[in-house]
């Protein structure tokens, strides 16, 4: 089990870099977002199975079911329209909000430990949870309130929710096992750099697929994409882009 989250984690980091940097609805950035949204699901799933059953610790399990949710949202953002998925959604969204209400009773419980933890997990960390989870449930009870996703918000619900995963998926690799390293290389600081580069280039995402500039840009990109499509397929036009729903909102360039 260990070697399956170990090998699943190093095939997410890779896959899940190329998807932050190639263009976004590239057939580069769907490959690379597909393979990280498998090699995620595995590497989530392994972990939680770990950390409730053969090396106990809450944290873990929290932070794994919050990735597991934030990777299913995030494609289901750009691969079903909200009416097709509803049932899922609100099954989905009692999994963040019930991850939120345990991260921010933890994260209390937390500090009023001695060492400020639970299971060797700060307490800044349960709040983090918490709150993401509290919010992203949030977001999802409002959607399914509208029951539609359109235009920037779905390309942006598609990003912050695939990006936050490989956000918490970098950090765990490069600073949750930091004490398996050299104390030269803790110390230098070098173990920071990824974290902060996947920080950076999510922002740049998100902030521009809300740029209105962009956004009329995005549209027709994803007029050119949907007709490719087409004529590859030999499809009508409006069916190519039911069928390629990762165009139907457009990406940026």
């Amino acid at each position: 089990m260990l070697w399956i989250h170990v090998v699943a984690g190093l095939v997410a980091l890779l896959a899940g870099a190329l998807a932050l940097i190639a263009t976004k609805g590239s057939p580069l950035h769907r490959r690379g977002g597909r393979v990280f949204a498998l090699a995620m699901l595995v590497m989530t799933a392994s972990a939680v199975v770990m950390a409730a059953y053969l090396r106990p610790n809450i944290g873990n399990v929290l932070a794994g079911s919050l990735t597991f949710y934030l990777v299913v949202t995030g494609v289901l953002a750009v691969a079903r329209p909200v009416q097709d998925v509803r049932a899922m959604l609100a099954g989905l969204m009692l999994v963040a909000l019930v991850v939120g209400a345990s991260g921010l009773l933890l994260g209390m419980r937390a500090l009023a430990m001695p060492n400020g933890a639970i299971d060797e997990i700060p307490a800044f960390a349960y709040f983090m949870f918490g709150t993401v989870g509290s919010v992203a449930g949030l977001l999802d009870a409002r959607l399914l309130l509208v029951g539609r996703l359109q235009g920037k918000h779905r390309l942006a619900r598609h990003l912050w929710r695939m990006g936050y995963a490989m956000w918490i998926a970098t950090m765990s690799f490069f600073l949750g096992q930091a004490d398996e390293l050299p104390a030269a290389v803790r110390a230098s600081g070098v173990l920071t750099l990824p974290v902060l580069l996947v920080t950076l280039t999510l922002l740049y995402w998100v902030v521009r697929a809300f740029l209105a500039r962009d956004a009329l840009a995005l549209n027709s990109h994803a007029a050119k994409a949907a007709r490719r499509t087409s004529n590859a397929r030999g499809l009508p036009n409006d069916r190519a882009g039911a069928r390629t729903p990762e165009f139907a909102e457009g990406a940026p360039r």
